[in-house]
């Protein structure tokens, strides 16, 4: 067993088990990969959950095609042909109960499209719906590290195959989302910032690959952007305890300009003003949160004396 070798991605490392052949193949986008897998908890008895192996059949996935567990791209493209690897994830494994869950019904030979977490809008993300599965539920609440093992069989070209053959539902992308959120707001409690924001990120990435087949500013796409800004704003909540003030300007800023009426962008790009003694900017920021909630003055007093209490006023 060769030393543990962490990956380009924090949370992440890998150790070859066996090592494959030839160079490392080229992961562009419309690629086919084929690969087995096997999924251990990270406990003394190294739990086996999924095992592609005793169902018979390998995995395949389409590069750059957001599959449900995007991470799986990120860790087959450190691997050669006929290698089998072993990955330790820390990160990015929050919706994999969804992605087994999926997999096992196919398995079973039920079509996973007739399943369904029924959310209405964002209302019901706290509501976790059993999976049917004990050992998903269990992880679903708690999510803990896993290991992956990798096996990489093939790796076929956009060229070499039927790209119509495997496609992803938009619908699987979205009920990941709620979970997502409603991981990332239970690490953010914890204090768990920077996991929290992976939560988030996510599952932003999930919505905007679903609203790139929406036309821009109708009805759907609305309400995909509405679910992003949330999103979005919650991570610059978590970057703001974090102390990566420019970036919360950034991204809130991105909002404004997109959507002005937007009372949180406003709040959390007045507090990152304060932060970098931006007083004019931030001033301004707090006004217009005042404007468009007068109900916010307690808060925006506060701020304020922050301000003052810094010597600006």
């Amino acid at each position: 067993m060769k030393d543990a070798l962490l990956l380009g991605s924090e949370g992440i490392k890998k150790t070859i088990l066996h090592g494959g052949s030839g160079d490392i193949p080229k992961f562009v986008t419309g690629v086919k990969v084929t690969f087995h897998f096997r999924t251990q908890l990270c406990d003394d008895e190294r739990t086996v959950i999924d095992d592609s192996k005793a169902v018979g059949t390998p995995m395949e996935i389409v590069i750059g095609n957001m599959f449900k567990l995007d991470i799986w791209e990120t860790l087959l493209s450190s691997m050669r042909i006929g290698e089998v690897a072993e990955f330790w994830c820390d990160i990015h494994t929050g919706v994999y109960p969804l992605v087994s869950k999926s997999m096992r019904r196919i398995a079973e030979g039920k079509d996973p499209v007739d399943w369904h977490i029924h959310t209405c809008g964002m209302a019901n993300m706290f509501a976790y719906h059993s999976l049917g599965y004990e050992d998903l539920d269990e992880l679903m609440k708690e999510p803990k590290p896993l290991y992956f093992v990798l096996e990489l069989l093939k790796v076929q070209q956009p060229s070499e195959y039927d790209r119509e053959s495997w496609a992803l539902s938009d619908e699987e992308r979205l009920k990941a989302v709620p979970v997502l959120h409603g991981q990332g707001n239970k690490l953010y409690k914890q204090g768990r910032y920077q996991e929290a924001t992976q939560k988030y990120k996510e599952a932003i990435i999930c919505i905007k690959n679903v609203q790139t087949k929406e036309k821009a500013w109708e009805v759907p796409w609305m309400k995909l952007e509405k679910m992003a800004n949330t999103l979005t704003l919650n991570y610059c909540q978590c970057l703001l305890r974090m102390e990566e003030y420019y970036e919360v300007i950034e991204h809130t800023t991105d909002i404004i300009n997109q959507h002005p009426g937007i009372v949180k962008a406003y709040y959390l790009r007045g507090k990152a003003h304060v932060e970098v003694w931006n007083e004019a900017e931030a001033r301004q920021d707090f006004s217009r949160v005042l404007d468009l909630n007068p109900g916010m003055k307690k808060a925006v007093k506060k701020e304020l004396a922050i301000l003052n209490i810094h010597g600006c006023g």
